[in-house]
């Protein structure tokens, strides 16, 4: 039996102790594995006949190739954000399939978010054997309550709130911090509410800046140290912003529009006169070492997939619900959007987290 593995969309922690684990559960078995690179770019660029070519985009993931990895962030098979269905040139789906069977690759173990994972199910229904294991800071892949990265994501998120609490009390000023989600407020949610900021603006709900800078400006009167912080989504709109979707779902760099936190910013400094701090997290919230519960989703999950190849179980996408592991239907992410639960974990009037009533949910709050 041999194994193929990539990673697809953006980097986060977690992805190196669950491709160390897929590989060690397949060694375990008698079992090759063989890691493709850069994602689905990696597939469009290897040609079958061409041994360097294959040399380049895979690599043998035998226990030496995979030693340590688990204690380093990122991924050690490189990402890319490629669709093979949308390239230049047209769908490339029969070209990967071609790979695959050159290769000899009886199985497919995906690891990536909602890009990533659309294909995996299109490859799925082409007949071929996939488990895809859903990754992203965001945590909004549907179908599952969890997604390697996230805690690490909030934990770094929570640091750097706390740490620019000095600078914005020193300074006395109110700090907005932009955190990555463009559709889900669920990072800012959470982030806001462990940080115990004041005021938390999300994805889901567009924020009247009037009545926000009203909030924070008598937050920052109340506190002796005469500061305020207040945490917003990438993706989080404010009243009286046009429709600009399309412009959220472009990467940071291909913006024509100012980010969020700096349009509110110069809102707040135009109209209130006080003075601003901005920060955008952005990738900080994805570098580095996973935490704890990153790694021990990536371990679990990547033993998890090779089990339900062993049993023949594959067109399954694995995943966490109510705090237990389980596995779907690899289409299942196509089915809906996951998003926060305005009503049940959100005040909209008060820009604020409610998570104190807690009894009978789950630990991941859906």
């Amino acid at each position: 039996m041999r194994i193929g593995v990539l990673t697809g969309g953006g980097d986060v922690p977690g992805l190196n102790p669950c491709i160390r684990s897929i590989a060690l559960s397949a060694i375990d078995r008698g079992w090759d594995v063989i890691g493709f690179r850069r994602g689905w770019q990696g597939f469009l660029e290897i040609d079958p006949a061409d041994t360097d070519s294959v040399a380049a985009h895979s690599i043998r993931l035998d226990r030496e190739a995979v030693r340590g990895i688990d204690r380093v962030g990122g991924t050690m098979l490189h990402t890319s954000r490629t669709d093979p269905r949308t390239v230049a040139g047209g769908d490339r789906t029969a070209h990967v399939l071609k790979v695959l069977d050159a290769l000899r690759v009886d199985a497919l173990i995906t690891l990536g978010g909602d890009g990533t994972l659309r294909f995996s199910a299109h490859l799925s229904q082409q007949g071929f054997p996939v488990i895809s294991i859903p990754k992203t800071m965001d945590n909004d892949v549907f179908g599952t309550d969890y997604c390697i990265g996230f805690s690490t994501a909030i934990t770094r998120s929570v640091d750097a709130i706390n740490a620019l609490r000095t600078t914005a009390e020193s300074h006395e000023r109110i700090a907005i911090v932009e955190l990555f989600g463009r559709r889900s407020g669920e990072t800012a949610l959470l982030a806001g509410f462990l940080a115990q900021v004041d005021r938390t603006v999300i994805a889901e709900v567009p924020a009247d800046p009037d009545r926000l800078m009203a909030l924070l400006a008598d937050d920052r009167r109340s506190r002796p140290g005469a500061y305020a912080m207040c945490v917003i989504s990438e993706g989080a709109r404010l009243t009286g912003d046009g429709d600009s979707d399309a412009e959220r779902r472009l990467s940071a760099t291909q913006r024509s529009e100012q980010a969020v936190s700096r349009r509110l910013a110069l809102l707040i400094e135009e109209r209130s006169n006080e003075g601003t701090i901005v920060q955008q997290l952005a990738y900080l919230m994805r570098s580095g070492d996973p935490d704890a519960l990153d790694r021990m989703v990536g371990f679990a999950f990547g033993g998890l997939a090779i089990q339900k190849i062993e049993s023949g179980e594959t067109g399954r996408m694995l995943a966490l619900r109510d705090g237990n592991y389980t596995h779907v239907p690899i289409d299942t992410l196509l089915g809906g959007t996951k998003s926060v639960d305005v009503e049940a974990l959100y005040d909209p009037v008060r820009y604020r987290p409610k998570l104190t009533d807690v009894q009978g949910m789950p630990m991941f709050l859906y």
